[in-house]
């Protein structure tokens, strides 16, 4: 795929092994990176970021071709996998650290970020509190993290939170490696 085909989505929506196996299951995406964005702390590591202390949150780093899956359908998709009326949680992950946040690339990415958030908003009964904001830096996750439900299945948190999103969601659970 050349460059030309390959857009980028940086997606926060509480823990980032959720987000990962949503979207390593999409159509259009080629590539789910884990990682941290949004705050001020270079290089941070995983016990870092769950201090909260250092304003980034959990993201993924999801890069898709606009030719299967355009950027407004990547964020439908987000929205859907997560609770974005929720302040800086996501289930029984609390703190800032598991915001919902979009990170974009350009203004266009904003735009259409404001738009999708606003009609998603409609429909759900809460306001949406993702925030919405210029993407600066990306740090991918320690090697650990990347892969996490695929490499770990039968892992307390995946068995818990991770598989019955995906069902919910009728994304099938097969390892993608």
């Amino acid at each position: 795929m050349s460059e030309q085909q390959r857009e980028t989505a940086t997606l926060g929506g509480g823990c980032f092994w959720c987000l990962e196996a949503v979207f390593k299951r999409t159509d259009g995406v080629q590539d789910v990176t884990s990682g941290y964005a949004g705050g001020q702390t270079p290089d941070p590591t995983y016990e870092q970021v769950c201090s909260g202390t250092t304003g980034h949150a959990e993201v993924v780093q999801v890069v898709f071709d606009p030719t299967v899956i355009a950027f407004a359908d990547v964020l439908r998709k987000f929205f859907s996998a997560h609770d974005p009326t929720t302040l800086n949680r996501q289930g029984a992950d609390v703190g800032t650290q598991y915001r919902s946040v979009i990170l974009c690339d350009n203004e266009a990415q904003e735009k259409t970020a404001r738009a999708i958030a606003e009609e998603v908003g409609k429909s759900l009964a809460g306001p949406v509190v993702t925030e919405i904001v210029p993407l600066t830096t990306f740090y991918p996750a320690e090697e650990y993290h990347q892969d996490y439900f695929d490499k770990n299945p039968t892992a307390g948190y995946c068995r818990v939170v991770i598989a019955p999103k995906l069902d919910k969601l009728g994304i099938p659970k097969a390892p993608i490696l």
